[in-house]
Order: structure tokens, then C-alpha cells, then sequence
């Protein structure tokens, strides 16, 4: 079976743009800020923003691309 590959489209609210940089900044690794990115989009793209699908874990596993535009 072969991977399944989603283009996703989300915008996040500001304050995970706020926790990216400052992560960045710490110096926390690559999977540290994809663990950020992974809670923006689960609250926002699965949860719709926390108004279902409560307690989704959502997790990035074989990330090929990861665009972030401000």
C-alpha cells in the first residue's frame, strides 16, 4: 500500500506562528517545531478550531514538504 500523500492548506492562528519562532530562536529541534506545527493543524484543519474531534491526536509522520508563509 502506498503512502498517502495530503496537500493541506490552513491557516493557523497567530500564537503558533509566536511559539514556532520562539522555539526556533530556543533552539528546539526538528521535531519539536513539527510537534508545534502538528497542534496548530489539529485544533484548526481536524478540530475546527476545538469544535470537534476532541482529544484527536494528530501527529506528522514522513513529512516530505512543510511550507509556512506569513
Amino acid at each position: 500500500m502506498s503512502p498517502r500523500i495530503r496537500d493541506i492548506t490552513q491557516a493557523l492562528p497567530p500564537e503558533y506562528a509566536d511559539k514556532l519562532f520562539s522555539a526556533r530562536e530556543e533552539g528546539k529541534t526538528e521535531d519539536q517545531l513539527r510537534q508545534i506545527a502538528a497542534d496548530g493543524l489539529a485544533r484548526m484543519y481536524f478540530r475546527a478550531n476545538n469544535s470537534r474531534a476532541h482529544g484527536l491526536g494528530v501527529e506528522f509522520t514522513d513529512v516530505e514538504r512543510l511550507d509556512i508563509e506569513l
